[in-house]
């Protein structure tokens, strides 16, 4: 099957699956379509092993579905334009209001929240039979610490939270991002490549860590902010909203290119850019007629690409390998991961809470229980997890990522607006 068959194939799929959700389930659309996809590859997946026939299609899906390489899709494609058209309706104000609490959530939090879930599994996994090293189980933490500001933005939104409340954790899904995925990379720098110790940053020791994160983070932050003023000074010279829209296009696409083969970070980069364009250029450098087409025109690639990438999130179970052996006990270990990273998440968000409440910054009633309900994992932490080396230790924590991924999204994702009710009702 041809790249341009298999692309219709998922889009068609994405159709389909939107449909029935709005036929027959009515969730939240990319909810509903990853919904479809879950219940239609378990189906598939039951039937395969009970007859023939089935099990012959299942091997053809899994064959065509096999092609498609989420990590690279999601990392090097998708990722840039999500984040770009999340950043671009982001009050840049409201996020600068709150600048602390949001500092302190894609910071201390997540490297408090990676710490945590890592000592946690490297301690209990053992109890359960599925022992894994100390650097295998930061990685984890370190995938499935970051919140998935493509889960979060859409589902928050329709939660109906408070402003306040809504800005700290769409600020905190925005740039704990990208810092998550430096985080990963310097870990996985680290893990052993065909029994030698990669070169990279772990050779180099601290100094040489040290050098990688600020690179990747404070390059892409330095780029997003170069980029970013380029296409508004580009803009503001315009009045036509055909070309204007493409500008912003080329700032997504050909940004994240160059961003990535500068080694910056990519996401922050996006991130960035977004916030400039869609404040100080949708303020200054548009005209009505502009502002009107460019949120219609990125409000319909947001939901055409989340749709993709949440119909692929669903259909990874057909992939999904059991971790050999471990089979049973893997298992156990996915359920166990959820409440640790639950429990995790709880006390790396409670922690700085405490100590901004004490130094006189307020919070909305339940503030802790409720942003850790909406701190949602999605596609990135899968596709993270795909780039782990190839092993048993990579098919455990695959496995255990994506139930955590399932569970934020679908239990999460469905109960956050009944949280935040709750929360105000016992405030």
């Amino acid at each position: 099957m041809t790249d341009f068959q298999l692309a219709a194939l998922l889009v068609s799929l994405a159709a389909l699956f939107g449909y029935l959700n709005h036929r027959l389930l009515r969730l939240p659309q990319t909810i509903g379509v990853m919904a479809v996809a879950l219940i239609a590859s378990l189906a598939l997946l039951i039937f395969g092993a009970a007859t023939a026939t089935a099990s012959g299609v299942l091997n053809t899906l899994r064959g065509l579905f096999g092609q498609v390489d989420l990590r690279h899709l999601v990392l090097d494609v998708l990722l840039g334009f999500l984040l770009f058209a999340g950043a671009l309706h982001v009050n840049l104000n409201d996020l600068l209001d709150r600048r602390l609490a949001i500092t302190s959530f894609a910071t201390v939090s997540l490297l408090l929240c990676t710490a945590l879930v890592g000592t946690a599994a490297y301690l209990l996994l053992p109890v359960l039979g599925v022992p894994l090293g100390l650097l295998s189980c930061l990685l984890f933490g370190a995938l499935i610490s970051p919140t998935d500001p493509v889960a979060v933005l859409g589902v928050l939104r329709r939660a109906g939270a408070p402003r306040s409340l809504e800005a700290k954790v769409i600020g905190e899904s925005l740039f704990n991002d990208g810092l998550g995925v430096v985080i990963f990379l310097t870990l996985l720098s680290l893990a052993p490549v065909h029994g030698e110790a990669a070169a990279h940053a772990g050779s180099a020791g601290v100094g040489g860590i040290a050098l990688f994160l600020l690179r990747e983070a404070g390059g892409g932050l330095a780029f997003g902010l170069a980029a970013g003023a380029l296409g508004y000074l580009l803009l503001r010279t315009l009045d036509d909203h055909r070309l204007e829209i493409l500008i912003t296009l080329a700032l997504a696409a050909g940004g994240y290119a160059l961003a990535a083969a500068l080694h910056v970070s990519a996401p922050l980069a996006m991130v960035i850019i977004g916030l400039f364009i869609g404040n100080h250029g949708r303020r200054l450098a548009m005209s009505d007629t502009t502002r009107e087409h460019l949120d219609t025109f990125w409000e319909l690639v947001d939901e055409i690409l989340n749709a993709v990438l949440f119909l692929l999130i669903g259909l990874e179970l057909l992939l999904l390998p059991l971790p050999g052996p471990w089979s049973l006990a893997g298992v156990a270990a996915a359920l166990l991961a959820v409440p640790v990273v639950l429990g995790s998440r709880w006390v790396g968000i409670g922690l700085p809470v405490t100590l901004l409440r004490l130094a006189g910054r307020t919070f909305t009633p339940r503030a802790v229980r409720v942003i850790t309900w909406a701190g949602l994992r999605g596609g990135i932490s899968v596709a993270l997890a795909l780039s782990l080396p190839s092993g048993e230790e990579r098919a455990l924590l695959l496995l255990m990522t994506y139930v955590v991924v399932v569970f934020s999204i679908l239990v999460q994702g469905l109960t956050l607006g009944r949280v935040i009710r709750g929360a105000a009702a016992a405030g």
